[in-house]
């Protein structure tokens, strides 16, 4: 389903998450649609702060899909549209946003014309039916936000990786980023808030962790809070299953450093690059 207007994408508003009676049962891979409602989307950029974020993220992104002559682009994550916006403004030929949440959609179309006036190419898809909704072949396709933690059976993320993996070009790269889980249950809780979720007034913490769930609360200065429960994907689980998909080579940063103490970072960047190598080139 693609759509270039945000009118086809905005249904019936929801404000309130629905977790029922024992929210940290609740492991689904499709209920982040029941988390992100409209009152949530709407306060999301008060987490992200574009700006802080172009300056914290810097050129990483953009210089790892240049070096690689990458010229069109799948985001999967679209979220409200960071990464879109930023790519088309450094003018890469092709562009597609897709995401689940079809209020992601909606906001991130307004903040395409908002930052810049561009008319973003919009698609609301399901990762696992991938091919189904979004046609064509990709040099790169972009899953980031930590947003692939949405998914919570390995059936799932092996079923999304492999839609990945098929509509990429020949020598195409996956570039997937991830909370650092290991650090958070292994050592328990610690963010800078450097890099990713740049708001200086919100909250971003986990209010329950386990092997299978990690449930985080969003607090915001008017006083209101959201949740998101999350799987807490290992690091050398999600490289282990990106090679078993058939990525060949996978090359790992912590918080865009090419070296780091694994405790160290916020955050993974997964860089999965499609092109077939020797057997002694491949990591």
């Amino acid at each position: 389903m693609t759509a270039d207007h945000r009118s086809g994408l905005r249904g019936p508003a929801s404000t309130v998450q629905e977790f029922g009676d024992a929210p940290t049962e609740v492991r689904e891979s499709t209920h982040y649609k029941h988390e992100y409602v409209q009152t949530f989307v709407d306060k999301w950029d008060e987490l992200i702060d574009w700006r802080a974020r172009y300056a914290s993220e810097g050129r990483f992104f953009v210089d790892q899909l240049r070096t690689r002559g990458v010229t069109s682009v799948l985001d999967v994550a679209t979220g409200t549209g960071f990464h879109s916006v930023r790519l088309l403004e450094e003018g890469f030929e092709t562009v597609v946003s897709a995401d689940g949440s079809a209020e992601m959609l909606a906001k991130a179309f307004d903040n395409g014309m908002k930052f810049g006036g561009h008319v973003l190419r919009v698609v609301q898809a399901d990762w696992r039916w991938l091919n189904r909704d979004v046609h064509g072949e990709y040099d790169a396709i972009i899953c980031l936000g930590n947003s692939f933690t949405h998914l919570f059976s390995e059936r799932d993320r092996r079923r999304a990786l492999a839609e990945f993996y098929a509509m990429l070009s020949h020598d195409g790269v996956l570039i997937l980023d991830q909370r650092n889980y290991d650090a958070i249950l292994d050592n328990g809780f610690s963010s800078k808030h450097r890099y990713y979720y740049c708001g200086d007034d919100v909250v971003a913490e986990p209010e329950y962790v386990d092997d299978g769930l990690a449930r985080f609360r969003y607090r915001f200065p008017d006083g209101s809070q959201y949740h998101l429960n999350m799987f807490p994907l290992r690091k050398d689980y999600t490289r282990r299953l990106m090679h078993e998909v058939g990525f060949q080579r996978v090359d790992t940063y912590g918080d865009f450093q090419s070296t780091y103490a694994d405790d160290e970072p916020d955050f993974f960047v997964h860089i999965a690059e499609k092109a077939y190598l020797d057997q002694e080139d491949a990591e």
